[in-house]
């Protein structure tokens, strides 16, 4: 699985124990997953190219290096992704914003589209964001969904996952690059990452 990047710093792991703990509470919940995304858009970006633009400082004009950030879109999976979209964007506000809602049908464990609110992509760097990778198929689905929009390129930022829909998402996907914070041992017979954070989507906003 070369382009799955399994991000490996204390920071992370030291977030996602935070978050695995039944007792974290939905607003530290959605904190952590907004501190993770954060970690990991530094990962994904740490070789981007930069460009000089000219600023104005205490000591007069000069040229300096900036992110073009406008090039770029994050694209949370609802509802567990906002948080992380929350993280991203307080370090690159200029960057637009895209929205796609896919849930998994618990019986058949597949994915089905129902909301897709993204702007054009082509000449954007497209940033999926979404927490969990358990069967694969919600990203497998978002990355389809998103490549019929034609971006430059994908990045996939997400938190825990299973061997299995990494697996997945490298075999079907392997011209995106996906940067997770952790790797978890296997999935269950219902789908579930083991250990796994819970149900991301339920914990961050208190429902069940």
């Amino acid at each position: 699985m070369k382009n799955i990047i399994h991000v490996e710093h204390p920071l992370l792991k030291n977030l996602v124990t935070k978050l695995r703990n039944i007792n974290t509470s939905s607003y530290d919940f959605r904190k952590y997953l907004s501190e993770v995304g954060r970690i990991l858009l530094v990962e994904a970006l740490k070789n981007e190219k930069i460009t000089l633009k000219e600023v104005e400082t205490w000591v007069g004009k000069g040229e300096f290096p900036v992110l073009e950030e406008e090039r770029y879109v994050f694209i949370p999976i609802l509802r567990a992704g906002l948080p992380m979209l929350d993280g991203v964007l307080e370090m690159m506000p200029m960057a637009q914003s895209g929205f796609l809602a896919i849930k998994r049908d618990e019986k058949t464990l597949k994915s089905v589209l129902y909301y897709d609110r993204v702007p054009p992509l082509k000449g954007k760097t497209a940033v999926i964001l979404d927490p969990m990778v358990a069967t694969g198929g919600s990203l497998d689905y978002a990355v389809k969904t998103v490549k019929q929009k034609n971006p430059e390129r994908i990045i996939s930022l997400n938190v825990i996952g299973a061997p299995e829909g990494l697996q997945k998402i490298s075999e079907n996907h392997p011209d995106i690059t996906v940067y997770i914070a952790q790797i978890d041992e296997r999935l269950n017979d219902r789908g579930y990452i083991i250990p796994g954070i819970g149900d991301a989507g339920d914990r961050a906003f208190n429902t069940e």
